[in-house]
């Protein structure tokens, strides 16, 4: 019986050989000057069914047809929206010597036709193969679970680096090759473009990656095969888990990374203990694979004891086994306390010393619009967070509620083309922890914004305490004029966006510049 997966993010045409769409820069696509021959590439791969040569020697491997070049494999893989198998042709016209389908194909001239079973596995495997297997040379961290990925990323990349270690990453924000940081284009890249970035990363001369994989990089395979050192799994959102999945759909994904349903076992799982679905896991590990716990309870491996936080950061003492030490992040909020508690307990699990690394977090730069701190002098605190789910957005607001500096303000959206169930209960939430809050714009796509309204409308509890401000530049405005000394100004949505995503146009807008413009208007009064 074959089996097929769909892919989980847009059709295949919509991105290279290195994951960014059509004309954007990135990572260029490998070409010459390194060749495979396919029966090296397949050697350890079942084949189900072959025409042609497996002789032939290829030069890149291709999802896109319309990146495919004298040489290329093209990867013809079922989609959501479109199957790869209706651009062979296009493929081929372009120069695709061999063609790897989940199908039964009919020769073609002068064409290599491999039927597997899974193709997306399969691609992970000749990936990997085609790069001389990078992840053999560095020692993976991999990330996951449903929200602060990317500040755990960050944060283990820190400490690895406070302990001498070169250390990549690929993640939502940019992918850190070593010897250049390009932009990302997808949380997770595909394998191709995992095992091409990964072997970057080793040219560059890095010993270290943290990879931080999302629900749908897991449904893709792309990080099928890869044997991670630790695996770090965070949190899940039972009430809303990314990729429209349900709670259980999205946890048995993510199990897959701790469990070997994804080719490998990793050596450590880092598991948090406040978290059911973490004890679950725990219960779950197969043997061969070393728990690390992390929580604030005394069973924990790695503990935080006496958490206190500030509009400036947060203290704590952290616990492991051998030790204890004080230990100050510039992180506001108890939440990014246990983000940085998971790091930790991953950066140990990684055979690192908490009493080395600990000391270098005073000197932790932040993450880009992940409660990034703005501060141009005035009497209030502002904060631009990335935060545009229910979860995340409570989270970030909770956090700035148990400062008890003075109110909580907040400017925030819906995104277009998005599940309109959930946007009444973002604004119940956001009622919740706020005193004020601003609804606006926040990547519409191509939706009525009025219709976003509407859903939106439906959570108001207190309507004399939210406004719906269509222009996202004048709702900001509002909130920092109504701001008062003491008070926490969240805009929350974007984060370090660069871009308003309005469908046809992608309008040029930063939250955090459009603030310190308003910030300096108000303070000198000059437009």
């Amino acid at each position: 019986m074959k089996v097929r997966y769909q892919a989980a993010g847009r059709g295949n045409r919509e991105t290279g050989v290195f994951g960014y769409r059509n004309g954007q820069k990135g990572i260029p696509r490998r070409r010459s000057g390194m060749e495979r021959v396919l029966k090296e590439l397949f050697k350890d791969i079942e084949i189900v069914g072959l025409s042609g040569t497996l002789k032939r020697p290829v030069s890149s491997l291709v999802t896109d047809s319309r990146r495919a070049v004298d040489g290329s494999l093209f990867f013809a893989l079922p989609g959501v929206r479109t199957d790869g198998s209706y651009f062979i042709e296009e493929a081929i016209d372009r120069g695709a010597s061999a063609v790897v389908t989940e199908e039964a194909r009919r020769p073609h001239a002068g064409v290599t036709f491999i039927q597997v079973a899974d193709a997306r596995r399969v691609m992970a495997e000749v990936a990997r193969c085609f790069y001389s297997f990078p992840d053999r040379s560095l020692t993976l961290f991999g990330v996951t679970g449903a929200y602060g990925k990317t500040t755990v990323v960050h944060l283990i990349r820190h400490l690895l680096g406070a302990c001498g270690l070169r250390a990549g990453s690929t993640g939502s924000l940019a992918y850190d090759l070593g010897s250049r940081t390009v932009p990302s284009t997808r949380t997770t890249p595909d394998s191709p473009e995992m095992a091409g970035m990964m072997a970057e990363m080793t040219k560059a001369g890095l010993t270290h990656a943290v990879l931080e994989i999302d629900t749908a990089g897991i449904s893709r395979k792309s990080p099928a095969g890869l044997g991670f050192r630790v695996a770090v799994f965070l949190n899940l959102d039972e009430k809303a888990p990314a990729d429209d999945l349900s709670p259980d759909e999205a946890y048995a994904l993510m199990r897959g990374m701790f469990t070997g349903a994804e080719g490998a076992l990793p050596a450590c799982a880092v598991i948090p203990l406040d978290e059911s679905r973490g004890r679950r896991l725990l219960s779950e590990l197969p043997e061969g694979v070393t728990p690390v716990t992390f929580g604030t309870g005394s069973e924990a491996s790695v503990r935080a004891r006496d958490v206190k936080t500030d509009p400036r950061g947060t203290r704590m003492i952290l616990e492991w086994p051998e030790g204890r030490c004080e230990v100050t992040i510039p992180l506001v909020g108890e939440y990014n306390g246990k983000l940085f508690l998971a790091a930790a307990a991953a950066a140990y699990a990684g055979g690192l010393d908490p009493a080395v690394f600990c000391r270098a977090m005073t000197a932790f730069p932040g993450i880009p619009g992940r409660m990034e701190r703005i501060d141009e002098g005035q009497p209030f605190h502002v904060f631009v967070d990335h935060a545009h789910t229910g979860g995340t957005l409570g989270n970030a607001l909770q956090a700035l509620r148990d400062l008890g500096c003075g109110r909580v303000l907040a400017v925030f959206g819906c995104g277009g083309k998005g599940e309109r169930s959930l946007r009444a209960p973002m604004v119940r939430t956001v009622q919740e922890r706020t005193d004020f809050s601003w609804a606006t714009a926040d990547n519409p796509r191509g939706e009525d914004l009025q219709t976003i309204f509407d859903d939106m409308k439906k959570g108001v509890r207190n309507a004399a305490a939210i406004a719906f401000v269509e222009d996202r530049r004048e709702a900001i405005r509002r909130a920092l004029e109504s701001a008062r000394e003491g008070d926490c100004v969240l805009i929350a949505g974007k984060g370090n966006e660069l871009f308003q995503d309005m469908g046809d146009t992608l309008l040029p807008f930063d939250d955090r510049r459009v603030v310190r413009e308003c910030l300096t208007v108000q303070k000198t009064g000059n437009i």
